[in-house]
């Protein structure tokens, strides 16, 4: 898998490369003021073993920001505004960027560099499926696995769901068998469109080995602390790839979509 920032001869000659803008709009103001506040207090953030609560009605505490949770590891939190778009462009879209990496460099064409799908598979379904991808996060360079999980796996009840998304997933190194967090996308429609709620849960408890592993704890906590990204850089680029995408998802949508 070549890995490189931008599109480069060729690339922009898919069906899909006409939506590769490098152009990035400005942070949002709310998460701007969420990184001028700094880190939030423990009680303040979503715990992980609450993730269900995602799904209720109206907002939490913390809708942007992040900080320290009082059993280990840290939580950012996420709300990303996007008219005109819908839950099931969202649903569509997991499953269709990941089989190129073309496609996945239209999501942040400032820091997205690889992606395919473990399976070598194509297009389709991405729950049950590993992503793997290649990035920067901040100016750290990070080489990860997405596995797609289905939302009861980290408490949210699908029944409650309807219309609304969750995209929900394990997320850790694609280098070495090991897992560094959670995290959960909750798309649901409002009046104008949509807006994307997402929860990382990272370090501390949320650090494990994959299935059938043998390696000591000893061995893989060190590992999983340079895996680890900054709770600000991980902030940032969740506001910039979710509306960077939200932009323009429609028009992707409506040329390569199901419906």
């Amino acid at each position: 898998m070549s890995a490189y920032l931008g599109y480069r001869d060729g690339d922009g000659d898919t069906p899909w490369g006409k939506y590769f803008k490098p152009e990035m709009a400005e942070l949002p103001r709310h998460v701007v003021v969420a990184l001028e506040h700094g880190p939030q207090a423990d009680q303040t953030l979503l715990g992980f073993d609450s993730a269900g609560g995602i799904l209720d009605d109206g907002y939490q505490q913390t809708e942007n920001g992040y900080g320290q949770l009082r059993g280990g590891g840290f939580q950012v939190s996420v709300r990303t505004a996007m008219p005109g778009v819908t839950p099931v462009m969202w649903d569509w879209w997991f499953g269709w960027h990941g089989s190129e990496t073309t496609r996945y460099k239209l999501w942040h064409p400032r820091a997205h560099a690889a992606a395919r799908w473990a399976d070598g598979g194509p297009d389709g379904s991405w729950v049950g499926r590993t992503s793997l991808i290649e990035e920067y996060l901040g100016s750290s360079y990070a080489k990860a696995a997405i596995q797609f999980v289905e939302p009861q796996v980290i408490g949210l009840d699908q029944s409650r769901l309807g219309s609304d998304v969750a995209v929900c997933a394990r997320l850790g190194s694609a280098e070495v068998p090991v897992d560094i967090g959670w995290f959960v996308h909750h798309v649901r429609a409002t009046a104008d469109g949509a807006e994307m709620r997402s929860r990382f849960w990272m370090g501390g408890p949320y650090i494990g080995l994959r299935k059938g592993n043998m390696l000591a704890d000893a061995v893989i906590r060190p590992i999983a602390a340079n895996q680890l990204p900054d709770p600000r850089d991980l902030l940032v680029h969740c506001a910039q790839e979710m509306n960077h995408l939200g932009s323009f998802l429609p028009a992707v949508y409506a040329q390569f979509g199901d419906g």
